[in-house]
């Protein structure tokens, strides 16, 4: 049960992953959480460097959904300017809007990752549906209300995966 909260990778941030490391393992398509993935949980807008990092995936074919357990307002505002797909008040780690971004983007499964930066929402949620997952580190430190009870869980569990060697992990400072 426990290794349903381990992710297949675990990077520094969203820009560590490109499109030729995704085409390198067969990956068409990402699903990607919203806040403290992508951006601030607090930040309305992307960023100039992750205008580019989605434009450099369109540019190479790289499908991507943004899928958030966030109201559709937040979500929207964020989305909408950018073009890209999104899905709201995705309840993760239900299976369900992984499901729905796929058959929205036309791939299959083993074709999609699922990026994020909780393990019990993002990991959890794209292991449980037979997703490649990646976690990346939270952009801020601070959270939203609902996300501040999830980290102290998930702080227990990565203390348990780094004993065991099988997750590396460093904060932001």
């Amino acid at each position: 049960m426990i290794k349903q909260f381990l992710p297949n990778e675990q990077v520094q941030d969203i820009f560590t992953i490109t499109p030729g490391h995704l085409k390198e393992k067969g990956i068409k398509a990402i699903i990607t959480d919203l806040d403290n993935t992508l951006v601030e949980w607090d930040r309305p807008n992307a960023t100039p460097k992750l205008i580019q990092w989605f434009k450099e995936m369109q540019e190479q074919g790289i499908l991507v959904t943004i899928v958030s357990n966030n109201n559709k307002n937040r979500v929207g505002a964020f989305a909408e300017p950018l073009g890209v797909p999104f899905i709201f008040q995705a309840r993760k780690p239900m299976g369900r809007a992984f499901k729905k971004a796929i058959k929205q983007m036309g791939v299959k499964k083993e074709e999609a990752v699922v990026i994020g930066d909780q393990l019990l929402t993002d990991v959890l949620g794209g292991n449980r549906s037979g997703f490649h997952t990646i976690l990346v580190v939270p952009v801020a430190q601070s959270d939203g209300f609902f996300t501040k009870f999830n980290r102290q869980v998930e702080r227990r569990i990565m203390k348990f995966f780094k004993r065991k060697g099988m997750l590396e992990w460093e904060d932001k400072q």
